[in-house]
């Protein structure tokens, strides 16, 4: 009965997310990243299972559609702000906007991130720069004005990295850069604020059904290519769908990872494990 409950509390709809439930209940998160894809899903997920969020994305339509389905989960409104996390008085008023609307501050998800095609031959440094800049410099900064709030509730953070931090891919140059930096920021910021007992931890998505490669630059044809390509290049035999990375996310914030800091969980069918025959 025991096994079977925490099967279901892990990997089960979210109706029997009875673990994680108990741990995000009223907890105050913080998204970046939420007008859609993982970022969006998981803070759904998260209204779920009885935590409040804030929210945060540069397009406002979706972050309001985000907004919606938020409320319908738990009935409560989560609290929005549109912006640019490249813009450094934003981040500074998204932080403190936050905390001013909920009092505290929990756990933090950083998932802003773009995808830029791209090899040495062919990029250019205004890609590196943008790149660079949302997937890597805004984390940074907003992780930085986040922690004294963090480290009041010893909280945790939970970074969206990728396969692509741990293996190399030609092409996504930039891209994949980034993600190697966001998994040596979230081992060494865990390393740095263990003593204060705020946990830092990644997930790893591989392809992940979302709008990020289209928004990179990939037409209707090409993606659905990729997709069907995926089916190889992944262990388990198809890319992986938002609620999948949205469950480990959640396992990792809540109380039930609470021994758990500067890991990285590959969400990716088995393609960090794979090699080329």
């Amino acid at each position: 009965m025991v096994i079977k409950l925490l099967f279901t509390g892990l990997f089960g709809p979210c109706e029997g997310f009875v673990l994680y439930n108990r741990r995000l209940n009223h907890k105050i998160n913080l998204f970046s990243g939420a007008s859609s894809g993982i970022g969006a899903g998981t803070a759904i997920l998260f209204c779920k299972l009885g935590a409040e969020v804030a929210i945060t994305g540069r397009n406002v339509e979706n972050l309001s559609k985000t907004a919606d389905e938020c409320e319908k989960s738990n009935g409560k409104k989560p609290f929005k702000l549109a912006g640019d996390l490249t813009t450094e008085d934003f981040v500074k008023q998204l932080v403190d906007d936050t905390v001013k609307h909920y009092g505290k501050l929990d756990i933090l998800v950083n998932d802003a991130g773009i995808v830029k095609v791209g090899s040495i031959e062919t990029t250019s440094l205004e890609q590196y720069d943008e790149v660079m800049n949302i997937n890597v410099r805004s984390i940074y900064h907003l992780t930085m004005l986040a922690v004294p709030h963090l480290v009041k509730t010893k909280g945790s953070i939970v970074n969206v990295s990728s396969v692509n931090g741990v293996r190399s891919f030609g092409g996504v140059l930039a891209y994949c850069m980034s993600k190697s930096a966001i998994d040596q920021f979230t081992r060494c910021t865990a390393i740095e604020l263990a003593p204060k007992q705020v946990r830092v931890n990644s997930v790893n998505p591989g392809v992940i059904i979302t709008e990020i490669h289209k928004r990179g630059g990939m037409d209707e044809e090409a993606y659905q290519k990729f997709l069907e390509r995926s089916k190889t290049t992944h262990a388990l035999g198809r890319p992986g769908q938002v609620e999948e990375v949205a469950n480990t996310i959640a396992f990792l914030a809540s109380d039930s990872a609470s021994f758990i800091t500067g890991a990285q969980i590959p969400v990716d069918g088995g393609r960090h494990a794979m090699c080329p025959r």
